[in-house]
């Protein structure tokens, strides 16, 4: 009976064993094997994973119409029909890179993303921003210690490789902000109007921006403000420069949320404790506040509002350079409102993008001269300004990482002016279309294709501009941008005093960029030529006592000029444990024949060199945040120009000594490993130019030019001590994760 079976057994394999049919081949992406590839016969437990050439092999029992699928994590699945009879089959298959969002590479030439779309090292978000010693919790400030921004202490605008501060925009939600920086007097720069915590992330770009964004010839900061609070909360700040206090209430259902903040600030004491070079006889002073809301719809809709106002005062005395007069004095009143709507919803593949922003400024300056018996008449210099945004951008997505967008934007300015004898009325309407699509070839090869299109009022003349990037991967950490840009900006309207034939200023970017992103490290490197063309030329009407009651007029577009150069960036927070630090350079070569300038000269805002470091470590046995950044600067040129028989001629120029600071900060977290604690308190000191080193931002002079008096800082050094406290919700694990 044994044998018997035995028998059966070995003759019931040995069917089977003929029954089995051989299914070979081998896988392949652009004719190369491809290892590790799971084939299968659909529906069975039959199949082989392919070797390192992609071969495979595997037998089967099943018989007729069947399929072979092809699948690999890293490409798309294949299906292959195949028909089983008694012969072995050969199937080979050739696989498709599968796209995604997390392997796509992604266009950056000329920007500098920190939200959390971004994969790579995050730079400038709020915690960044805050930490960065010297860049008193400015998103401005903080930008300057990044390549292609220039370190201009005299005047408010970032002044992006070789452009002036008015020639880049800031944009909130998508919607233009007019009049980001606070009112100031000549020689002071104006501060930031909002609040670093109000986003939670940016795009800062240097050049070659989106289509989505016009009238900037050199860069543009897109901000992102916050959704939804975790959680309900109360904060209060205290110093001896500001005091405020606001609250965010979230509903128990978590759709909708509003808050307030009102702050008053005057440095008036620090006047007196700190020596400054500004002899400010009324210290500058503000009084603001804001309102917010936030409502998730139920169809999934999101609507936020923002609303500020705030008002600022101050006046500066310094001694004339006239010698009839002792001393010159201007004095300022400056009030401004801004508010920010927006909504964004999606409708299966699409989303709607609309926003509107309005704002309200006014600046009213008063110079006057003093003797020893008497002060002069006063000339009053009063700006008013209405704007009103509207943009609404429908976007639809092609795949994984393809979409397509388009939309329209409106923008309109009603400003007056008067001075002396000028009064002006400014009104322009800018209207302008947009298309623009991402395309994603592959893993490796990526572009962003755009064009946008305007129309001034004003000026009776449109414009087309193209836009185009490619970005290819060059290994898993290497990736290399191209860009293309051409832009267009108005003339600004401070200079549209008397009739002139004028048209849109133009410039083109070209920019090259390769980068390195990998886990807690970046390395950038990106070099850069731009091309201005029809900047307006200025003459001077109804000068003043001095160069800052002067008035520059609009006389034509027959400016034009050129910026080119090289940036490096690395930023590191791997390397040594618990330490974040970065180290930026930017070489620039820039002239321009612009303004009133007699021949084409190397703009007195450029520096041919910038160099910025930052590091920051937190040291968590001690509860402490140590913060310190250094940056140097290659003096920039200076010149005084006068206009002389119609002709504009230099009377005095040379170049500034070199810019250098050095800044410190620390911050104290009390609270820090208390469990279950809806509280925060961080304790803030800042030291900024603790080396007290006396920087010059330019200079003044008479009005026959045979005496002068440098621009320098309100203070050369300058201490800040405060404390920022929460209540109910603790921010310390962020704070920690940050580097803070």
């Amino acid at each position: 009976m044994k044998t018997k079976l035995l028998f059966l057994f070995s003759f019931l394999s040995c069917i089977l064993s003929f029954a089995q049919i051989k299914i070979s081949g081998k896988v392949t992406y652009k004719n190369k094997g491809v290892a590790d590839v799971n084939v299968t016969l659909k529906n069975t437990y039959d199949g082989a994973t392919t070797d390192a050439e992609g071969n495979f092999s595997f037998d089967t029992a099943e018989k007729g119409s069947q399929v072979i699928t092809f699948t690999h994590p890293k490409y798309n699945d294949v299906e292959k029909p195949v028909e089983i009879q008694d012969q072995a089959i050969t199937v080979n298959a050739e696989l498709k890179e599968q796209i995604n969002e997390i392997d796509a590479v992604v266009v950056s030439a000329g920007s500098i993303e920190a939200s959390d779309k971004k994969r790579a090292t995050a730079l400038l978000t709020p915690i960044d921003i805050y930490t960065t010693a010297g860049a008193d919790g400015q998103i401005s400030s903080a930008l300057t210690y990044l390549p292609g921004v220039q370190k201009v202490g005299e005047s408010e605008g970032l002044f992006i490789r070789g452009g002036t501060g008015a020639e880049s925009k800031i944009f909130m939600d998508g919607s233009l902000i007019n009049n980001y920086f606070s009112n100031s007097v000549p020689g002071i720069a104006g501060r930031d109007r909002f609040n670093t915590s109000l986003f939670k992330g940016n795009i800062f770009s240097s050049g070659g921006y989106s289509a989505l964004y016009g009238q900037a010839l050199s860069g543009a900061l897109m901000l992102e403000s916050v959704d939804l609070p975790d959680e309900s909360s109360y904060d209060f700040g205290i110093s001896p420069i500001f005091i405020d206090a606001g609250f965010q209430r979230l509903s128990n259902n978590k759709n909708y949320s509003y808050g307030a903040t009102v702050g008053y600030s005057n440095l008036e004491l620090m006047q007196n404790i700190l020596h400054f070079n500004t002899d400010f006889t009324e210290s500058p002073r503000s009084l603001s506040g804001d309102l917010n809301f936030r409502i998730r719809t139920k169809s999934g809709g999101f609507f936020k509002y923002y609303g500020k106002y705030d008002m600022n005062r101050m006046a500066v005395k310094t001694e004339s350079l006239e010698p009839q007069y002792d001393a010159s004095l201007v004095r300022l009143k400056g009030a401004n409102t801004y508010h920010n709507l927006s909504f964004r919803q999606k409708f299966g593949k699409y989303l709607l993008n609309i926003g509107s922003s309005y704002s309200y400024n006014r600046s009213d300056l008063n110079f006057s001269t003093e003797t020893a018996d008497q002060e002069s008449t006063r000339t009053r210099l009063l700006t008013d300004g209405n704007y009103i945004n509207i943009k609404t951008v429908l976007e639809r997505k092609i795949n994984r990482i393809s979409a397509l967008r388009g939309g329209l934007e409106f923008n309109n300015s009603d400003e007056k002016l008067h001075f002396q004898q000028v009064n002006k009325k400014y009104n322009d309407l800018i209207s302008a279309a947009f298309l623009e699509s991402d395309l994603g070839f592959s893993n490796q090869l990526s572009a962003k294709i755009g064009v946008r299109a305007e129309h001034s009022s004003f000026l009776d003349k449109s414009n087309i501009a193209p836009r185009l990037a490619l970005a290819y991967r060059l290994d898993k950490n290497w990736t290399s941008s191209i860009a293309y840009g051409l832009f267009y900006q108005n003339p600004e309207s401070r200079y549209i005093n008397a009739p002139a034939n004028l048209g849109f200023q133009q410039s083109q970017h070209y920019i090259f960029q390769i980068q390195r992103a990998s886990e807690g490290r970046s390395l950038r490197l990106e070099a850069f030529y731009k091309k201005y063309d029809q900047l307006i030329k200025t003459f001077t009407i109804n000068p003043g006592e001095s160069q800052n009651q002067q008035i520059q007029t609009a006389l034509n577009n027959d400016g034009y000029g050129y910026a080119k150069g090289a940036e490096f960036f690395w930023r590191d927070k791997k390397t040594f444990k618990n330490i974040d630090y970065w180290i930026s350079y930017s070489y620039l070569d820039s002239k321009r024949d612009f303004m009133n300038y007699p021949v084409s000269l190397k703009p007195n805002f450029a520096s041919e060199h910038t160099l910025s470091a930052v590091a920051k470590r937190f040291i968590t046995e001690w509860k402490l945040g140590v913060n310190l950044s250094y940056t140097y600067a290659k003096g920039r040129p200076y010149y005084d120009i006068v206009s002389q028989q119609n002709n504009n001629i230099i009377r005095n120029e040379g170049r500034l000594k070199d810019y250098s600071s050095l800044n410190l900060s620390f911050n104290y977290l009390p609270n820090l490993g208390k469990k279950d604690a809806k509280a925060f308190t961080i304790f803030v000191l800042s030291i900024s130019n603790m080396l007290g080193t006396k920087n010059i931002y330019g200079y003044n002079f008479s009005g026959d030019g045979s005496r002068s008096s440098a621009v320098v800082p309100p203070s050369n050094t300058f201490v800040f001590v405060g404390a920022f406290i929460s209540f109910g919700v603790d921010k310390t694990e962020d704070a920690i994760n940050n580097n803070l």
